[in-house]
């Protein structure tokens, strides 16, 4: 357990205003925790992380600008003392294998109780070399099934891909599939983040490497 004499400095990064600022609120309760600052993006972590050089830096696993694997990768090249605990509302295996390999400290579901929350950042200062994770039964098992570490995309994700892959835009995508066009970019979003991909052409590639997609001619 972490000794409650010693002071630790956080940063709280979330683009939900309201979730971020009660959640900084709530740690700022706790006398061994103070919050130096907040932010809302991908960029705001990196900055603030390399400002303050906190202990512990609390990050949603989606912000805008940089991806939450850029962001991580980032705060440990310029703050290795600063460890990431991620924050998100779902399930993902890839994503969490991925996160590991980056280097994040914990990953936790936004549905844990304030205790965990404050177990798990104990935790994190007092073993920073082990992995605290809370997540579900079905998550846990998909973690064991064979061939895990292939990206997990949905039927309709693999089906807006293909058409990426022939370079249909995304109105001819949308119109192809009978979707709204902002539901094909936000299925583009979610594939990107999946694959650890960030354009169209890396994550054709990627998807072909996972075995995802057919190598097109």
């Amino acid at each position: 357990m972490a000794d409650s004499h010693v002071m630790t400095e956080l940063i709280v990064v979330d683009d939900h205003t309201l979730f971020r600022e009660l959640l900084a609120d709530l740690l700022a309760q706790e006398d061994w925790l103070h919050v130096v600052a907040q932010g809302e993006s991908g960029i705001d972590a990196v900055t603030l992380a390399r400002r303050h050089r906190p202990g512990i830096a609390l990050l949603d696993v989606q912000m805008p600008g940089p991806g939450i694997r850029d962001t991580i990768r980032e705060i440990h090249r310029h703050c290795p003392q600063t460890h990431c605990i991620v924050l998100t509302m779902h399930d993902d295996p890839v994503l969490l294998r991925q996160l590991i390999d980056d280097g994040a400290a914990a990953y936790l579901l936004k549905s844990v109780s304030t205790r965990e929350l404050l177990i798990a950042i104990r935790s994190v200062i007092a073993a920073p070399d082990r992995i605290h994770l809370s997540i579900s039964r079905d998550m846990l098992k998909a973690l064991d099934r064979p061939g895990s570490r292939a990206p997990l995309l949905s039927a309709r994700e693999v089906e807006v891909l293909r058409h990426v892959a022939q370079a249909h835009s995304n109105a001819e995508t949308a119109a192809a599939l009978f979707l709204a066009e902002t539901t094909v970019k936000r299925h583009l979003t979610n594939i990107y983040r999946k694959l650890g991909a960030t354009s169209r052409v890396d994550a054709i590639r990627r998807a072909q490497e996972a075995g995802i997609l057919e190598p097109y001619p």
